[in-house]
């Protein structure tokens, strides 16, 4: 009875939410659907799906992977691929900013799947959209659900390394910062909870949650809210200084499949990073989200399905915007 309590409350708070965001495949979706390359590059999907697969089958970890690189291009600038831009010139790459260096990766993948677009239809598929497909075909991949891709983004002309280091959710960051965040993009409590649940499946580096193994409060005590086993067992691999790079599981019991273990762990105290755990314990609103996620896995890969779709219409460059890059790493008029 309690449990179905919650998922009462849960979809209380969700439906009115989920109302609020356009219907997927709306071609009216900020001028995005999924049929956009059906007739410039029928085989877009097709070969993107294909590469991905290829690149998840030599390494289970870049599904998680492309999907982060998704998610940190569209909260810099909108989804518009200037995560990919290189240093040049005129650009100061997003690569250097504090969330990306030494922990986004897949960027040869991307490369990949870019030589074999141009190769069957140049100029036509952007880099921006590349990374959508990426995303969610990586999530299809390990197990999550499948949702239609609108179409039609267009690259950016720059980067922001002072949005990369301003923008994008921390893991030390506070749930009203976090959420902030988030709105500050058009996305709400219910993407919040959902797109947090991509950590079912990756790695996150000690450095992420080192703070709460020894001193989360500044008076050198562990996290209290951390299960007591699961810290000592995490501090075994990251020490007090040293091992920064050392890699965790941000799901400990299904980390290379997509599910709901996330948040069900985080109920047992034992989600890995801050911004995991305050999901629980800061808001009455996340914490039935979680709980009504943990309890429904199909609730869960609906809502995530959806809030992809939204983070993935943010700030679109269409129509004559932007440029199709030949290559993701440069402009076209490189120097």
């Amino acid at each position: 009875m309690a449990t179905s309590m919650v998922c009462l409350v849960a979809l209380c708070l969700v439906s009115p939410l989920l109302l609020a965001g356009a219907v997927v495949g709306n071609p009216g979706y900020g001028g995005l659907f999924p049929q956009f390359y059906d007739h410039s590059c029928p085989k877009a999907k097709e070969i993107v799906h294909s590469m991905v697969a290829q690149a998840v089958a030599r390494e289970t970890r870049m599904a998680a992977s492309l999907v982060r690189l998704h998610f940190h291009d569209c909260f810099v600038k909108g989804c518009d691929a200037s995560v990919l831009l290189d240093n040049s010139t005129n650009i100061v790459s997003e690569k250097g900013s504090n969330p990306n260096k030494n922990s986004i990766r897949g960027f040869e993948v991307v490369d990949e799947i870019k030589v074999a677009l141009e190769t069957a239809c140049p100029g036509t598929v952007s880099c921006a959209d590349i990374l959508t497909l990426a995303a969610r075909d990586s999530t299809i991949l390990v197990g999550g659900p499948y949702w239609d891709v609108p179409l039609g983004r267009r690259d950016s002309l720059g980067a922001s390394i002072q949005g990369s280091n301003n923008d994008i959710p921390a893991p030390n960051n506070t749930l009203p910062t976090i959420i902030t965040k988030f709105k500050r993009l058009g996305l709400n409590i219910v993407d919040v909870v959902a797109l947090s649940g991509g950590h079912t499946i990756g790695l996150s580096r000690c450095t992420s949650f080192r703070q709460r193994l020894y001193n989360q409060s500044g008076n050198g005590m562990a996290d209290n809210t951390l299960d007591v086993s699961y810290a000592a067992q995490l501090r075994q691999g990251c020490p007090r200084s040293g091992g920064d790079d050392n890699l965790f599981p941000l799901d400990i019991v299904t980390s290379t499949k997509f599910d709901n273990f996330y948040f069900k762990n985080i109920l047992a105290g034992r989600g890995l990073l801050s911004s995991d755990e305050v999901l629980l314990t800061k808001s009455a609103e996340t914490a039935a989200l979680v709980k009504a996620y943990a309890n429904d896995v199909h609730l869960f890969f609906q809502h995530f399905a959806q809030s992809m779709v939204n983070m993935g219409n943010i700030s679109p460059l269409t129509g004559s915007q932007g440029e199709i890059r030949k290559n993701c790493r440069r402009l076209n008029n490189f120097h």
